[in-house]
């Protein structure tokens, strides 16, 4: 019990750190390939942020764990609105733009339903993954064909940050490489000790996936969504959570399902993808506002803390 606890408290830790290496070796690199700063932007930085819940949820893919996949990518979309969202807005009170509110988040309640619709049967399936990275590549096109005509706040941010950061290409490429493996064996590492800890405790791997493994995985949208507040870049802090819930439900579960279609308990839907459902929908109407620009205050985001603290007392009150 003692390595397994030490195990995922290392492997989260090095997952963290070489998430980030992977992102500013693949930023450095593509930049001296001559790729654009919104192709970066949108592709290696969207994909970067979110590969903790992609290579996570893959191992446990590929060893059977549909539990810690499964709960991995539910339990962040979830982390990612009522704790780290509520944790930034008491920081500091986020305004949220009228693009966020018209476009991005509207198609993220979409894809949230969508997901709900293929988990109607109680299985995810070979297709079904197929489809979910189908419907991503489709909107990152779309994404990236409409910032092309015109650049919004979000990208012009992630611009003049490239423009800032320079690293020669071998350093780049090395970090590049070192990331990579440093995500590989530290998702397992993770796996093992979640898994480990899951089996000693008598608890199924879908409620350790919901609440240790999704919180630290989300480790590094809370650090730049709390680092994002402070500047005053609040596109940056809501864009950053609804891109990463976005790459979660399609990217993170469509790997996993293409890799190894799983058969889905029914408490997943009942409670895991309600719960995801409804903070989607409460996020909506928290960023509504007048003019078409919103504002989450300390209110609202005390409010999402609160909902992240009981969901997390109701998981640990009955898996015991």
């Amino acid at each position: 019990m003692i390595y397994a606890i030490l195990a995922v408290i290392i492997g989260l830790v090095i997952l963290v750190w070489s998430a980030d290496r992977f992102i500013d070796g693949a930023v450095a690199t593509a930049k001296h390939f001559g790729m654009s700063p919104l192709l970066i932007g949108m592709v290696i930085v969207g994909f970067g942020t979110s590969a903790p819940e992609m290579v996570v949820s893959v191992m446990s893919a590929i060893n059977g764990n549909a539990g810690i996949a499964l709960g991995n990518a539910y339990g962040s979309n979830i982390t990612n609105i009522a704790l780290i969202l509520g944790v930034t807005a008491l920081i500091s009170p986020i305004v949220v733009q009228k693009n966020i509110v018209k476009v991005e988040l509207p198609v993220l309640m979409g894809i949230t339903a969508f997901a709900v619709f293929q988990l109607w049967d109680g299985k995810l399936t070979l297709l079904d993954g197929l489809i979910l990275l189908v419907v991503l590549g489709a909107y990152m096109t779309w994404t990236v064909v409409s910032n092309m005509k015109g650049a919004d706040n979000i990208v012009e941010d992630i611009a003049d940050e490239l423009d800032n950061a320079q690293m020669p290409l071998k350093k780049g490429i090395l970090w590049l490489v070192v990331g990579l493996i440093a995500l590989v064996l530290s998702s397992r590492l993770l796996v093992w000790g979640a898994v480990t800890i899951a089996q000693t405790l008598g608890v199924s791997d879908l409620i350790i996936g919901l609440t240790v493994v999704a919180v630290g995985t989300s480790l590094p949208e809370l650090a730049s969504s709390i680092a994002a507040a402070r500047k005053g870049e609040h596109d940056i802090a809501v864009g950053n959570i609804v891109g990463s819930n976005l790459f979660n439900t399609l990217a993170v579960v469509g790997l996993a399902a293409s890799i190894q279609p799983m058969d889905i308990s029914p408490i997943v839907l009942s409670r895991d993808v309600l719960i995801m459902a409804v903070l989607t929908v409460l996020l909506f109407v928290f960023c509504l506002g007048k003019g078409g620009t919103g504002k989450i205050g300390r209110v609202k985001g005390g409010a999402l803390l609160a909902a992240y603290i009981a969901y997390t007392a109701y998981l640990i009150g009955t898996a015991f």
